[in-house]
């Protein structure tokens, strides 16, 4: 099983979130993350599945990490209390030979040590003075760039942008 991360960085301070939510919604970013995460399994924080618009996402296994034995989740997604469940949950899931971590900031720190490949999309702007959430460095040492794009301007917003992929070292 391969894990990615995938995330939209902000600024040279990696910022992702601000109040429980992400700092843009990018159109065609969000179709780019649709696209590669359908038919495969996302892990992700409680705080993370709480602030999607919709939930579970369709089309691919929502597991859910959160220390809440109790915390109900409807069908298309599953409960686990640890990274380490959670990615053996997702490995032996529909799609499960690549599994995308998803977020938030905890859940990220903790995947850096076993992710093969990051996905970053990133947004050349000062960081809000009010984000709260950053997402790890990305160490030269570990990481190499495996592909990149042109910066491009999102479709709705015109907030530019481009993807990074990343590939341990």
């Amino acid at each position: 099983m391969s894990v990615t991360i995938i995330v939209a960085v902000c600024g040279a301070e990696r910022a992702i979130g601000r109040g429980g939510d992400m700092l843009f919604h990018l159109r065609d970013d969000l179709r780019h993350f649709k696209a590669l995460t359908t038919g495969h399994p996302v892990v992700m924080g409680r705080k993370t599945y709480e602030s999607l618009p919709r939930r579970p996402l369709p089309g691919r296994l929502n597991v859910v990490i959160t220390r809440n034995g109790e915390y109900a989740l409807p069908e298309g997604a599953v409960r686990c209390a640890s990274l380490e469940e959670a990615l053996a949950t997702a490995a032996h899931a529909e799609g499960g030979e690549e599994t995308f971590v998803i977020g938030g900031g905890e859940i990220y720190r903790a995947a850096m040590s076993v992710a093969d490949r990051l996905v970053i999309t990133e947004i050349p702007a000062d960081a809000p003075a009010d984000a709260d959430t950053f997402f790890p460095e990305i160490s030269a040492e570990e990481w190499t760039v495996a592909d990149a794009t042109e910066t491009v301007c999102d479709s709705a917003t015109g907030v530019p942008f481009r993807v990074v992929t990343y590939r341990r070292r």
